[in-house]
């Protein structure tokens, strides 16, 4: 019972940091934008994002490192990963696909975590074994048959001549296997939208930890399948399978044919 008080409350913990995170954004007027590296951005309001989760987590879990996509950080045993502004581009095109996304690791599990998109107005949460949630409702995937379901992918904008050739290797045959296709910019939401049933999958590559660590909890505690490309459980590599059975269970046939030019070894989380 102490376990499962403790988990709902680092649940909370993450929710309110995400808020908070959420609000910094929408009051904040359109910053100037700053080039990380090949269309990567950085803006003030990311850092004062990430500031704002960081006071709530350090409060609230001494002890606990916080590592963020912004300001850094130790990944130790059990840490806080962290995306302030999910979709940067987004936001600075006005786009509202943009989230944020709070997650605790544990020896390299993900057990808390949460989304929030302050556009839209809503929140996702989860907590290992305790289900997810969608502002407050318990949420479940799609088990749609692949030829009828609706498939959320990103392009390895990071790395496009190092993966393209293996991701199109994906892109194509998807086109072709799934009804459909949607690339919104926003993985944490692209994620949290395959955990509540919009998208029936997901697939992705060269992605970061922060990226996708709140997503894939909120994915399996809504009954789904998250994975690697080989089909593994690294997904906190950054290359990210998602959906239903029957949708997962396609997109890893088709990954392992387009992993010989696709494959990476996991990135480290620090900057």
């Amino acid at each position: 019972m102490a376990e499962r008080e403790e988990l709902e409350r680092l649940r909370e913990v993450a929710t309110r940091a995400a808020l908070a995170a959420g609000r910094v954004i929408l009051e904040s007027p359109m910053p100037k934008a700053e080039l990380k590296g090949r269309a990567d951005y950085v803006t003030e309001v990311d850092r004062r994002a990430e500031e704002a989760v960081r006071d709530i987590l350090e409060k609230e879990t001494p002890g606990v490192n916080v590592v963020g996509e912004e300001l850094g950080g130790d990944p130790a045993s059990e840490f806080w990963l962290v995306d302030p502004v999910d979709g940067t581009v987004n936001f600075l095109h006005r786009f509202p696909a943009v989230g944020v996304s709070v997650a605790l690791v544990t020896d390299g599990t993900p057990q808390v975590g949460a989304v929030h998109a302050p556009y839209l107005d809503t929140t996702w949460t989860a907590a290992r074994g305790r289900g997810a949630e969608q502002n407050g409702s318990p949420v479940s995937v799609s088990e749609a048959r692949p030829e009828d379901a609706v498939v959320g992918t990103g392009f390895p904008f990071r790395s496009k001549e190092e993966r393209l050739d293996g991701y199109l290797r994906m892109l194509i045959p998807s086109l072709r296997r799934f009804e459909d296709l949607r690339r919104p910019g926003a993985v944490a939401l692209d994620l949290a939208w395959v955990a509540s049933g919009v998208f029936d999958g997901f697939f992705e590559m060269a992605l970061s930890p922060w990226d996708v660590a709140a997503g894939a909890l909120l994915i399996e505690e809504a009954g789904g399948r998250v994975s690697d490309w080989s089909g593994g459980s690294d997904y906190l590599s950054g290359d990210i399978l998602a959906g239903g059975t029957a949708v997962h269970t396609t997109l890893v046939e088709m990954a392992r044919e387009a992993r010989p030019l696709g494959s990476r070894a996991a990135p480290d989380p620090k900057p």
